[in-house]
């Protein structure tokens, strides 16, 4: 050790001003000091409930956009392959666990909305809120224009069998188009405000589109034929935001800004059944595989397993803000997106949440599940897409 000078403590004695040294005889001991014992600067933050939202439990993270994501989608028939779009009017093809490719889906001139994959994972569409749709091959190249929409597209599904697309638009219309030959084949017409969700049923017969007019309504997609309307007591009083079909194409389940959620027979186009009601705008809703069961989320913190045939709750599943998005895992787990930015798992059976997923800073937008089941993706309004390991749910 290098002596050092130390100030003298101070003297009455004006002749006694020489500098005090110390040397090595006046050590009384040596302390050791191992590198591994020395406090961690961030430990006292790794305590502070204030970081512990900072944790990130993503194993893959896509940050190539610039603006809020609204839509995710995974690939059905390759379980790396991500598409992503958001309010920078792009979207992206991506991959899981690959941080080196990624194709930029250019030409949209306003927010991508809405993203699609085909049934058998050959195409991709993209919705955007120009009016536009575009189709995609797995690589990024551009194989079609689809116009028609005079407002916004809201969402987009295929046909469970076909490269049929169909899109709900702003303008209060549906259009569909056959995808693979960018040829339009019908424009359904009736809705009096914007068309806010819909969907083929799993058979493929028939179409149901929900709409902020509060009105349900089933088609015939060959013929145009508008069969049913549902509307009024003991209906939605508000727009409709949501829908779900059951497997067997026999059920639709809608939910409301109204707080309400009610089960129309497709065939009769009756109201069968009604959840209990929501405080806040139902965001989300999904039969189980079973069609049994089914989940609805809502604003109000809550989302809330519902069982179908006996026509109660199972159980309700406290969240600490809204509800947005959801997705079936298997026949007893399911995944909720929030707008607190977490991404939780769900026992449907016991109401009991299993995981919690945390890195994302903003309200979380859309899920999707990989093909083989083994990853949970999110988009958020914080600007990124996360991937976070499903592992074993039992």
């Amino acid at each position: 050790m290098n002596p050092r000078p130390q100030p003298s403590p101070p003297h009455d004695d004006d002749d006694n001003n020489e500098e005090v040294f110390i040397d090595e005889s006046d050590i009384l001991q040596e302390v050791s000091m191992d590198n591994e014992d020395l406090p961690d600067a961030d430990d006292d933050q790794d305590l502070d409930p204030e970081h512990l939202d900072e944790a990130d439990d993503s194993a893959h993270t896509f940050t190539g956009h610039t603006g809020e994501l609204y839509s995710v989608a995974c690939s059905p028939s390759d379980a790396r392959l991500v598409a992503t779009g958001g309010g920078d009017d792009t979207g992206f093809l991506w991959k899981i666990g690959d941080g080196v490719w990624a194709s930029e889906l250019k030409g949209h001139n306003d927010s991508v909305s809405s993203l699609a994959f085909s049934h058998n994972g050959q195409f991709l569409a993209s919705g955007s809120l120009d009016g536009i749709v575009q189709v995609w091959d797995v690589f990024g190249n551009l194989k079609g224009t689809l116009e028609g929409p005079g407002g916004g597209i809201e969402w987009l599904r295929w046909h469970p069998r076909g490269h049929i697309l169909l899109a709900g638009s702003e303008d209060s219309t549906v259009w569909m188009w056959n995808a693979e030959r960018a040829a339009f084949l019908n424009m359904f017409a009736g809705h009096g405000a914007s068309v806010t969700c819909g969907d083929f049923t799993p058979d493929g017969k028939i179409i149901c589109t929900g709409s902020d007019d509060a009105t349900l309504r089933v088609w015939n997609p060959k013929s145009g034929e508008n069969i049913h309307v549902v509307r009024g007591h003991p209906y939605h009083t508000e727009g409709l935001t949501c829908l779900s079909i059951s497997s067997s194409s026999t059920l639709v389940l809608t939910g409301s800004k109204d707080g309400s959620a009610h089960i129309v027979n497709i065939s009769t186009g009756k109201v069968i059944n009604s959840a209990p009601l929501h405080s806040d705008s139902i965001e989300c809703v999904g039969f189980a595989p079973s069609d049994s069961w089914a989940a609805i989320g809502s604003l109000d913190k809550k989302l809330v397993i519902w069982d179908i045939e006996h026509s109660l709750s199972r159980a309700t599943c406290n969240h600490e803000d809204g509800v947005t998005c959801l997705v079936w895992l298997d026949a007893s787990y399911l995944a909720t997106g929030c707008v607190d930015g977490k991404v939780r798992l769900w026992d449907s059976r016991s109401g009991e949440c299993t995981n919690t997923f945390r890195g994302h800073e903003d309200a979380i937008q859309s899920l999707c599940v990989s093909a083989d089941h083994n990853y949970l993706v999110s988009a958020s309004m914080d600007g990124t897409a996360r991937v976070f390991e499903l592992g074993e749910l039992q």
